[in-house]
């Protein structure tokens, strides 16, 4: 039931209902679990501050105290959901004045990360220490994953049909609710629906693999009762292990593909495109560190030729 909202009321209770109004049925489950996560800090940060006190100074404390315990961009996604709301309550009268601006965003220091991506040899050898069976297993599922560059959820719901080995393609167009009860969830954007070009290999490979399979069922999801993302990248951990080459995630074979596209010169666009990405930025802000690297590549490239001039 929607409760008539009055300054003196606690922003936690606010940003609570206004999360129910807004973003229930509006944005996929995983981005709710986040706000919900953002309002239980509220609960235990602020739970007694209300709409009429949020100013400058009192904003700045909440986010300060956020910051104690996240890095910097996580307190910076953390003031984004709260930003929304705010915006509303000013506008609506409930709230003087804006109090998120000239915020201040701070953070823990970030923990040495783990590589995020495999070189072209580290790649090869990890592919080569897959156990491809003759029977579907997880090992295809890296396997595919690291050929395609396709996010967890949407190689979990491909599906025999899914396939066009004439034309060697495979269509993107949902994903598998891996997180909740199962089943077929949209894709993460309209941009992510999309065809992916296959090598000849990956094509013969996968026409035997699943010529037998009900061409409407997803085949990766019967190997597991539950699937968890942790389940399949243990496998990939062990197997990085195994083949002596860093260790990454799943999530890190989508990297990965992208990274040895773009050093091998395939243009930002078409690896936006086959990524599924929102926009070329949403590529350009992933992968900056590797356009970077191209860009002085390029610029010895220039100079050498200029220098060839008569």
């Amino acid at each position: 039931m929607i409760e008539e909202v009055k300054e003196k009321d606690l922003f936690c209770e606010y940003y609570e209902q206004w999360v129910s109004i807004y973003k229930e049925g509006a944005i996929r489950p995983v981005t709710l679990l986040k706000y919900n996560m953002t309002i239980k800090w509220l609960h235990e940060l602020i739970p007694q501050v209300r709409l009429c006190d949020l100013d400058r100074m009192c904003y700045q404390k909440l986010i300060n105290s956020y910051a104690e315990k996240h890095e910097r961009q996580t307190t910076m996604d953390f003031h984004h959901q709260l930003k929304g709301a705010i915006l509303d309550a000013v506008d609506e009268g409930l709230i003087k004045k804006d109090p998120t601006r000239k915020v201040i965003i701070k953070g823990k220091q970030p923990k040495n990360k783990k590589p995020k991506y495999l070189n072209q040899y580290e790649l090869h050898t990890l592919l080569n220490n897959l156990n491809l069976e003759s029977t579907i297993n997880w090992d295809w599922f890296i396997y595919l994953v690291a050929k395609t560059g396709m996010r967890f959820s949407e190689a979990l719901a491909l599906t025999p049909a899914d396939f066009d080995f004439s034309r060697q393609t495979l269509s993107i167009s949902k994903t598998w609710d891996y997180k909740g009860k199962g089943g077929f969830l949209p894709t993460k954007n309209v941009s992510s629906v999309r065809k992916i070009q296959l090598d000849w290999q990956t094509i013969v490979r996968f026409s035997q693999l699943i010529k037998d399979l009900p061409k409407d069922e997803p085949f990766f999801t019967k190997l597991n009762g539950k699937i968890y993302n942790s389940t399949v990248n243990g496998i990939l951990y062990r197997t990085c292990k195994k083949s002596n080459i860093p260790t990454i995630t799943i999530h890190g074979l989508r990297h990965t593909h992208a990274s040895l596209l773009l050093f091998a010169g395939v243009s930002i666009a078409s690896v936006a495109r086959r990524l599924g990405h929102a926009s070329m930025t949403t590529t350009q802000k992933t992968y900056l560190h590797i356009i970077q690297e191209l860009e002085n590549k390029d610029i010895d490239l220039v100079m050498k030729s200029l220098s060839e001039l008569c």
